[in-house]
């Protein structure tokens, strides 16, 4: 008997009074001890069918109207939520995708994760207190006496999904469902945390359910694998014949998803729009009654770089290294010392309304395009903002064209402009927000890990996208990411950064194919080690 068993299973939800399927007749078995991955775009039901297994979607408006689901040969499909606690933590536990999203932001560490003895194994507090110290050692955190009484913001991505994993272990379940442990992460704390899982799943003995749209993982944790599209598992099989002989079109079209090929070759001759020279950005550490400064965070610590008119510069390095800090600085949306230039004028030191007329021709594009979309704006409201800024309102038919027109340029239909932010995919979202940006012609774009949200498909979509507007408007781009395969993909030049200073830079293809230093030596193993695993096999 196989330890969780999924057989014919429907998931509905009721919408506008109809129910709207969105799991379709989905079978699948999990084995003791084993991996099985659930592989698919956002919105094909992976999601829906691992919460189905905890029993955790909305009920009444989500239903199962048909199929069965058993854990150690008991049916959990319609049993009473009191007694689905005895499946919950114990049988089964769950890491969420957004640990800063499931950790509460006001308890600390230990008294989230004692919560977790406390309900499920009665332990009284000094015995939860020691096993958490316990389970935090497991997972490797360091400097455990600290973090205990930390807060969720206190620390690291890496560091909160560890301990997500900590208070799904709590309990020693029999399967562990991980959904998307490593999209938010950066490459090598990705490794890490799959060596992690890895690890723990040998010495515990525990089945691992992992739900990922990343291939590179299944290809490294997985034994098993299940392709899922618009809610039907379309291809079911090892993952070794899934990669070596995939059979359905879809899982063809996922295989070759990621973003390829390489910039076109730029002309070198060519002025800098924007520079920066000993550029700094420290934030002051207070402390004391008083909140003196005692020292400072050296978030860009004397950084000098060129970013030369119609090439993309990538900056590379884990989070925390200063990347977004320093696009920031270079747009002025924080203080910093030292030189900047943008398009031949110094603007270091100009005011905020002498900044005024300059910040048509330098835009951002944000990581999160949900965030930063307003939802209370139509699409062609977001967009308009920026025109109505710096050229005054003008005629509205006028705006309407010129709305229309950066929409096509973006791939999204032009009536959509009176559609709202939530009725799009992530993908459409990210070519709203780089419509917004291109609205007004500008020279220089900042792009913030454009493309960390989406699937691996919408990544390639969007890589595309920039490399054709780049060509069309001869624009500049400065590409954070720590996607190392993306910004290959893009970057005439990169510059690797390490606690705010440049420890590496130069040509895009010498970085890659020659790194001179160990950082990046360890960068470009963690991002590209998963290309090469044997499926199924966790490299050592």
């Amino acid at each position: 008997m196989a330890l969780v068993e999924v057989n014919d299973l429907w998931v509905t939800f009721k919408s506008d009074g109809k129910d709207v399927p969105a799991v379709k007749g989905a079978s699948f078995n999990i084995e003791k001890g084993e991996t099985l991955a659930l592989v698919g775009e956002s919105g094909s039901g992976k999601s829906v069918t691992a919460l189905s297994i905890l029993q955790l979607l909305p009920y009444p408006l989500a239903r199962h109207p048909e199929g069965s689901i058993k854990i150690d040969g008991t049916e959990v499909v319609g049993r009473p939520q009191k007694e689905m606690r005895k499946f919950r933590g114990n049988s089964v536990s769950m890491i969420f995708q957004e640990p800063m999203t499931s950790l509460n932001p006001l308890h600390t560490i230990e008294k989230q994760i004692n919560e977790t003895l406390l309900v499920h194994k009665g332990m009284s507090k000094k015995a939860a207190s020691a096993r958490v110290r316990e389970l935090l050692e497991l997972v490797g955190l360091d400097a455990i006496d600290e973090r205990l009484n930390a807060y969720p913001h206190q620390l690291s991505g890496g560091q909160r999904q560890r301990v997500m994993i900590a208070m799904a272990l709590a309990n020693e379940p029999e399967l562990l469902i991980a959904d998307e442990p490593t999209t938010a992460l950066d490459v090598t704390i990705q490794a890490q945390i799959l060596e992690l899982l890895a690890d723990l799943q040998k010495r515990l003995g525990m089945a691992i359910l992992l739900i990922t749209h990343d291939l590179g993982i299944v290809r490294k944790m997985a034994k098993n694998v299940c392709v899922m599209t618009d809610g039907e598992i379309v291809e079911a099989n090892t993952a070794e014949e899934i990669f070596l002989r995939p059979r359905h079109e879809y899982t063809r079209m996922l295989l070759d998803a990621e973003p390829k090929g390489l910039p076109i070759r730029k002309n070198a001759a060519v002025p800098d729009i924007t520079s920066c020279r000993n550029l700094k950005v420290y934030f002051p550490i207070k402390k004391g009654l008083l909140r003196r400064t005692v020292d400072h965070v050296r978030a860009v610590d004397d950084i000098t770089l060129h970013v030369k008119q119609g090439h993309t510069v990538g900056i590379v390095g884990e989070s925390g290294s200063g990347k977004s800090t320093l696009g920031f600085a270079l747009l002025r949306l924080i203080s910093s010392e030292g030189e900047i230039m943008f398009d031949g004028k110094a603007i270091q030191d100009k005011r905020w309304s002498e900044l005024r007329s300059l910040r048509s021709q330098m835009q951002i594009v944000f990581q999160d395009p949900y965030s930063s979309l307003s939802p209370r704006l139509s699409v062609g409201q977001i967009i308009e903002e920026g025109l109505i800024v710096h050229e005054g309102r003008g005629s509205r038919l006028e705006r309407r064209d010129r709305i229309s027109d950066v929409l096509k340029e973006v791939g999204i239909p032009p009536e959509a402009q009176d559609r709202y932010p939530h009725e799009f995919s992530g993908g459409q979202r990210q070519r709203i927000a780089i419509a917004r940006a291109l609205i007004l012609k500008p020279k220089f774009i900042v792009l913030d890990e454009p493309t960390s949200a989406l699937d691996m498909s919408v990544q390639a979509q969007i890589v595309n996208l920039l490399r054709d507007l780049q060509n069309r408007h001869n624009l500049t781009y400065l590409f954070i990411s720590h996607d190392l395969k993306v910004v290959r993909a893009m970057a005439d030049s990169v510059i690797v950064m390490q606690r705010g200073k440049i420890v590496e830079q130069g040509p895009a293809t010498e970085i890659f194919d020659n790194p001179a230093t160990d950082y990046t030596k360890a960068l470009m193993k963690a991002a590209f080690d998963l290309e090469a695993a044997t499926p199924g096999v966790v490299s050592s």
